[in-house]
Parts: structure tokens; C-alpha cells; sequence
């Protein structure tokens, strides 16, 4: 048996380093948890990190953007929303109520899927 102690981070493929490090660092306004020899990461909260990778530098290719979202918990997911799209960022329409949690959709400049999350329902266990 092993035993899973947290989620250190998620990996991110992208094709332009630059282009995805100012998304997120500054669009995003994620703040910087390394740079460790051009391998950026970016804090999510507490215990998570998102992984800048350019896959080419591990001699894979770019097979696409990850469609799975990201889900980035904000305080109010529309102030969010509106203040990304002021920075030029495009969302799949208005955000959504799904009865637990509120989300906006929007991709990063690869395509990757990313969340705007807040859930105001308890869970169920």
C-alpha cells in the first residue's frame, strides 16, 4: 500500500515558456514558487503548485492542450471573471451555478483548460 501525503503539482504543457509565464504570473497573478533551471512553478494555495513544462524539453511533443479544467478556487468567481476579461482573457460565456459551486471556463494561451471555483455548499460525504 502507499500512502499519498499531497498533490505537489500539476504539470502544465505549453509552447511558449515566455508567453505562458507572463499568463500566468501576470495575467493570473499567480504568484512564483521556483524557477528552478527554467522549469517554472507557480503557487496554488497552501500545498500545490502549476508546473510550466514545455514537453519538447523532455523529449516528447506537444500533444495538445489538457481539457480537464484546473479548477482555481477565488473568493467570488464573477469579480474574477471580469477582472481577467478586462486583461483580454476570453471565458465560455457567463459563469454558472451548479447547485454546489460557482465556474467560469477559460483556457490559457494553449489551450488548456483553467476554472474560475467557489463552492458554497457543503460536501457530502
Amino acid at each position: 500500500m502507499i500512502t499519498v501525503e499531497r498533490t505537489d503539482f500539476v504539470s502544465v504543457p505549453v509552447t511558449d515558456m515566455q508567453r505562458s509565464i507572463a499568463f500566468y504570473g501576470e495575467t493570473l497573478e499567480l504568484p512564483r514558487a521556483s524557477d528552478a533551471e527554467g522549469w517554472p512553478e507557480f503557487q496554488l494555495g497552501e500545498n500545490v503548485s502549476l508546473y510550466l513544462v514545455d514537453p519538447t524539453n523532455i523529449g516528447r511533443e506537444f500533444e495538445g492542450p489538457h481539457t480537464s479544467s484546473i479548477a482555481l478556487r477565488v473568493p467570488d468567481v464573477e469579480a474574477a471573471q471580469r477582472a481577467l476579461e478586462a486583461k483580454g482573457v476570453e471565458f465560455f460565456g457567463e459563469p454558472f451555478d451548479t447547485g454546489v459551486c460557482h465556474m467560469a471556463i477559460f483556457h490559457d494561451p494553449d489551450g488548456n483548460t483553467l476554472m474560475l471555483h467557489r463552492r458554497y455548499a457543503p460536501r457530502e460525504d
